[in-house]
């Protein structure tokens, strides 16, 4: 009798450590099930309100928003420095006529031309008040007193030239000579006539240098506060070619900054308010974003632990990479990383609002990336249904071998670029430049621009003629007929494959049984040996119906 107890007691202890282990199967299985659900089958299944997805949706509308107001704002403030600088150009340069030739504003080819110029931008800047329409004039220093303009000449040190007998004598070294006057054009060349008396073969170049300020008026009318700028402006006559064309640029770096006193009615100040507390709650949008991925992220690694225990305990296995990838969820850190660039982007944005910094672009940066990066992550919820969560399998397919066949295929392209550089630059102004035949070849590849990269090709060298038609033929030819092609079937087998695999059934893992309840787990490790980037993610698919795909999952 005492056996037959012994034994009872022993199979109850047997059986409560099986139900035991059955129940943690069961409940692992059920966390799984749960965590790769979409939103609304979450809701159905535990009436979990999906949070997440309300804060991404309210998250897009308002990261866009901010981004349309500031891109606005942004515009204003890029017309304002484009149009003051058609402004001085017109105001400083002698014979301007409204448009720069390639990369400089005005050419001169005389001694004189170069006087006249020199001492017309000296005249000028004497009567800035009378001439100048807009409201723009001198700086002070701190003690009120005007700025003085700078002239700079950069010669060699000695050297003389006479072309004539083909002889010259030139020091390299180069020294500079400044010299700084008033506001009054007729006394500097009186009293500083030798300072003006240049020697053309030696000159290298002459800079002129002053500063001015300027209030920005338009953005009251979008009821802001306006900025007050500081335009440091430098004239450049270069010399440097001693060709006989002397190139004049003026160039303008315009720096903004809150204005000092100023007293403005209406409703600007009020404005700027309410955009303060927008972005504010902006910042506090995205921060409950990342906090929310980051605590899905933390979910994921410790159901990866739990799953890997269970492999290890029960059939003595790790878990495959391809397991392993799907609770490393890519999204989650797209989502992160875009929160805290809108948030950086936010704060810079306030910054600039509160006229306390004045980088436009830098926030322009910021904020452009974060809101392409948002409206990137909403393919993520595309994703549950299965007609168009086909984009994004065949993206994952074929990037690997897209990316091997650019680096090949960037070789033959980089040989190219270096080529029609060195052989064609001096002939043909598309390819003066490495980044300029770079965006030239990489015109001629989409088939823009064909006949005019032909037509433009200075024929003074026969030579170089013919091996341009050799060298542009055989570009075409190599990067439109072949190149692109095979690119074109790299996305396309890796779509028809996606599509086969959508038909037939996707390669299931580990993961994919255990969720579909199959007791027969293999031991060997070909389950875990299915292609990464073909395989059915399992966030996707997971105990869906495909008739399903034309409801709309996300509420």
């Amino acid at each position: 009798m005492e056996l037959l107890v012994r034994y009872l007691d022993r199979s109850n202890s047997i059986s409560s450590v099986m139900n035991q282990d059955l129940i943690k199967e069961e409940n692992l299985r059920d966390d799984l099930k749960y965590y790769f659900m979409s939103p609304c089958e979450k809701y159905r299944a535990r009436r979990h309100i999906p949070w997440k997805l309300g804060v991404q949706i309210l998250k897009i509308v308002m990261i866009t928003t901010q981004l349309i107001l500031f891109g606005l704002n942004n515009q204003l403030v890029v017309s304002y420095k484009e149009e003051n600088m058609m402004a001085l150009k017109n105001l400083f340069l002698r014979h301007y006529s409204g448009m720069d030739e390639d990369d400089y504003s005005v050419a001169v080819y005389t001694q004189q031309d170069v006087y006249d110029s020199l001492f017309y931008v000296l005249d000028q800047y004497s009567q800035l008040d009378r001439l100048s329409v807009g409201p723009i004039g001198y700086a002070e220093d701190e003690d009120g007193k005007l700025l003085p303009i700078t002239i700079c000449k950069e010669y060699y040190k000695r050297g003389s030239v006479t072309p004539s007998d083909e002889a010259y004598d030139i020091d390299s070294e180069l020294e500079t000579v400044c010299m700084s006057q008033p506001n009054t054009a007729n006394q500097s060349q009186s009293h500083n006539s030798s300072f003006f008396d240049l020697d053309f073969y030696r000159l290298v170049d002459i800079k002129i240098t002053f500063q001015l300020k300027g209030i920005n008026l338009q953005t009251v009318r979008r009821r802001e506060l306006p900025d007050c700028y500081s335009f440091y402006v430098t004239i450049t006559f270069d010399n440097r070619c001693h060709s006989g064309k002397v190139k004049i640029f003026l160039d303008i770096d315009a720096q903004s900054c809150a204005c000092q006193d100023w007293k403005i009615s209406g409703t600007a100040q009020k404005n700027t308010h309410y955009l303060l507390v927008f972005d504010a709650f902006v910042i506090l949008v995205c921060l409950t974003s990342a906090v929310l991925c980051t605590r899905s992220i933390i979910l994921a690694v410790r159901l990866l632990q739990r799953f890997s225990r269970f492999l290890h305990e029960n059939y003595n296995r790790k878990v495959c990479e391809d397991d392993q990838s799907e609770f490393l969820n890519g999204w989650y850190v797209l989502v992160i990383v875009s929160d805290l660039l809108a948030i950086i982007g936010s704060i810079l944005k306030m910054e600039i609002q509160a006229k306390s910094l004045t980088s436009y672009d830098v926030c322009s940066i910021f904020l452009g990336t974060s809101t392409l990066m948002v409206w990137v992550g909403v393919i993520r919820y595309l994703g549950y249904f299965q007609k168009y969560n086909v984009l994004i399998l065949t993206m994952k397919a074929a990037f690997p071998k897209v990316l091997r066949f650019c680096c090949c295929a960037g070789m033959i392209y980089l040989g190219y670029t270096f080529c029609g550089w060195i052989v064609l630059g001096p002939y043909h102004e598309k390819f003066e430049g490495l980044s300029r035949v770079a965006e030239c070849l990489f015109s001629l590849l989409n088939g823009d621009d064909m006949f005019t990269t032909f037509a433009q090709l200075k024929d003074k060298n026969t030579l170089v003629w013919l091996f341009s038609r050799a060298y542009l033929y055989s570009f075409i030819s190599l990067f439109i007929y072949m190149v692109l092609s095979l690119f074109i079937a790299l996305i396309t087998d890796a779509y028809e494959t996606i599509k086969n695999y959508q038909k037939e059934g996707f390669p299931l893992t580990d993961l994919h049984k255990f969720l579909r309840e199959q007791k027969d787990l293999p031991v060997e490790e070909e389950s875990c040996q299915t292609d990464v980037h073909v395989r059915h993610s399992v966030f996707c698919c997971c105990r869906r119906v495909p008739e399903n795909d034309d409801v709309i999952l996300i509420s």
